[in-house]
């Protein structure tokens, strides 16, 4: 796997250090108070995969039922210049918890406002609520599979997860 050492502006406004191989991004995320949990990591590791405009997060805050599962954004990415990328958070959430094979799609809302209020183009907001579909139909949804995912997490990013912690140099 060839590793290419990038910097990613997340929407905290931190530059935070991180790799890419091919079409996937992953980065370390400091969590910033009132996120913290005490006694939790203090940071958080992002996986972005660019073509289905997702970021996976496995957050430390997560608690209780949550504790272990997964948040997925649906993003889109920008280089701003070489090795220096944008992650642009475009709304849409899915939360997947850890024990069940349910998830939730969260604040489709959001979408619809920022669309009525001109944030976002028609043309953004159709690729959003495609990409929302996509990634649950490739990832989530398996009516044949009781008892697993049919791809969760997305094996593009398990390589990844395994790296130690990223480091400006």
């Amino acid at each position: 796997m060839q590793l290419e050492e990038v910097r990613v502006l997340h929407r905290t406004g931190q530059w935070c250090p991180g790799v890419r191989t091919g079409g996937v991004l992953a980065y370390d995320l400091a969590i910033l108070p009132p996120w913290q949990v005490p006694g939790r990591p203090t940071t958080d590791r992002c996986f972005v995969i660019a073509a289905e405009g997702v970021q996976l997060t496995r957050p430390s805050a997560f608690t209780g039922a949550l504790e272990g599962g997964w948040y997925i954004d649906l993003v889109e990415l920008e280089e701003v210049e070489p090795k220096r990328l944008v992650v642009r958070d475009l709304y849409v959430d899915i939360v997947v918890p850890p024990s069940n094979r349910r998830y939730e799609v969260l604040d489709l809302d959001e979408l619809a406002d920022a669309l009525e209020a001109g944030a976002i183009d028609a043309a953004t907001a159709i690729r959003v609520l495609r990409n929302v579909q996509r990634f649950i139909d490739t990832h989530l949804r398996d009516l044949d599979a009781l008892d697993s995912w049919p791809d969760f997490p997305p094996a593009a990013v398990m390589e990844l997860a395994e790296l130690p912690p990223f480091a400006f140099r």
